[in-house]
């Protein structure tokens, strides 16, 4: 009996989706056992690959770690055991960039089986009781702030990854200098303009996530809207929640629709497992899209492959959740693939907020950020 352990993270759509196709698979292959077990959403982007690598032989892993993967060798790169005809497949069928954010060096180190990025959500039984316009327009979405119905996740990575968003509106590259993570004009003003819409909301959002936000805005009737939450379909089927939430794309901003920082999910096999061959053969199951579109999805995921996306039968289960949404996820931007990466996104995080929240001055955030780029820059 060949016995692998995998670590998910905390939430359906991370932990019930790969618990279904393993059963699945232990039914197709006998001679395999997948135990999976969870970690919170935070552990999920805070702890080492190193770590995890040690005592797991399946992970479920976010883009950013991947360069770190593909220097230490810590995970097995699916282009020595799958075929080519397959990853072919898969990166034909990417949702955005999400098959590229896996890719450093010409290897794929990890399956996007799961992908998203920060979109719009809204309740719309409250948006049609209270005769409320669903904004287009950044100008639109202030205005709604002002009435203390719109709420977002804006935890210190999501702050940062708005900032990356807010940045790009503004006319800045980021992480094209090598002093700067934008110029910084630009990173002053987007923190400002991005603090202008944190200031109207309710100041609960400065400590939310996004599950906790969507899970709040279907148990209460307190926010009706909220313009950029990392996306769950979950929670625009029917029963899952006590309310569905309808999902869509982001605002204009200066006649520019708003660019979210991509997100999502994918599984990967430590380069220590025993059993290579069949994790390998696992990876592949649930990254098909037979599976993507059936069980992994039927059991709370996020499909990683685009034909689910686009997929008749699994959009009328969500009320379009991913058809209307899938050009917000083609536009969404990558995060760079340099080595000293997380260095810069776990150190620069609580910066970024504690500007937002107002505990230190924007100016001295931005100096303080860049500093940390350039030390990043140097790992």
């Amino acid at each position: 009996m060949k016995i692998l352990k995998g670590i998910a993270w905390n939430h359906t759509r991370g932990f019930t989706s790969v618990v279904a196709t393993a059963q699945r698979f232990e039914e197709l292959y006998p001679d395999v056992r997948i135990v999976w077990e969870k970690r919170s959403l935070q552990a999920f982007a805070d702890a080492t690959l190193s770590e995890l690598t040690a005592n797991y032989d399946l992970l479920i892993m976010d883009n950013p770690h991947v360069s770190i993967a593909a220097r230490d060798k810590v995970l097995l790169p699916f282009d020595d055991y799958l075929s080519a005809d397959f990853l072919k497949e898969l990166a034909e069928n990417s949702v955005g960039k999400s098959n590229d954010s896996y890719n450093v060096n010409g290897q794929q180190w990890t399956l996007a089986t799961d992908a998203a990025t920060p979109i719009a959500t809204w309740r719309e039984d409250l948006v049609q009781q209270q005769y409320i316009k669903v904004p287009k327009t950044w100008k639109e979405l202030m205005e709604l702030a002002k009435t203390g119905k719109v709420g977002f996740a804006s935890i210190p990575i999501d702050t940062l990854m708005h900032h990356y968003m807010m940045c790009i509106a503004l006319g800045g590259n980021v992480f094209d200098s090598k002093t700067e993570v934008a110029p910084q004009e630009v990173m002053i003003d987007a923190v400002k303009t991005y603090k202008e819409l944190v200031d109207l909301v309710p100041s609960y959002c400065l400590e939310m996530n996004p599950i906790k936000m969507a899970e709040h805005m279907t148990r209460t009737n307190e926010i009706v809207y909220s313009p950029f939450n990392y996306g769950y379909s979950n929670y625009s089927k029917k029963n899952y929640a006590d309310h569905c939430l309808k999902a869509g794309g982001l605002v204009t901003f200066n006649g520019q629709r708003l660019r979210s920082t991509l997100g999502g999910a994918g599984i990967a096999v430590s380069a220590k497992t025993e059993h290579a061959e069949a994790a390998m053969k696992y990876a592949e199951f649930t990254a098909s899209e037979k599976i993507q579109s059936g069980l992994y999805f039927e059991f709370g995921g996020q499909p990683g492959h685009r034909r689910s996306w686009l997929s008749d039968e699994v959009n009328s289960q969500c009320k379009n959740f991913f058809k209307d949404t899938l050009q917000t996820l083609d536009e969404a931007t990558m995060r760079p693939q340099y080595y000293g990466y997380m260095h810069f996104q776990d150190e620069a995080s609580p910066v970024i907020h504690e500007a937002v929240s107002g505990k230190i001055s924007i100016e001295s955030a931005v100096d303080k950020m860049n500093s940390i780029y350039k030390e990043s820059l140097t790992h």
